[in-house]
């Protein structure tokens, strides 16, 4: 079964958030109706995919996710929408 990193905006809060998934429209929706009650994304119902990536594994999902919240960084994470190739160099090196 394939998985997904993916990349979420939102401009009701001007926030990112990252996470990984096997069904991505499922996982929107949830964002957006706020299932996850406890969650960063229950700030706002206006989350839209900016970024998704097919992984082999959800493993490599996971490494990817991880990876760009460990850097901790808005231009970073903007970089990485630009420029979806930086994924498969990061995924390269580990």
């Amino acid at each position: 079964m394939s998985h997904f990193l993916y990349i979420i905006h939102s401009e009701k809060s001007s926030s990112y958030y990252v996470g990984e998934t096997h069904d991505l429209m499922l996982r929107l929706e949830r964002h957006n109706t706020h299932v996850y009650k406890k969650g960063f994304t229950k700030m706002a119902n206006d989350w839209r995919i900016v970024l998704s990536k097919e992984c082999k594994t959800k493993e490599e999902a996971v490494y990817l996710e991880g990876f760009i919240k460990r850097m901790k960084s808005r231009k970073f994470i903007e970089k990485v929408i630009s420029d979806g190739g930086i994924l498969d160099d990061i995924l390269s090196k580990r």
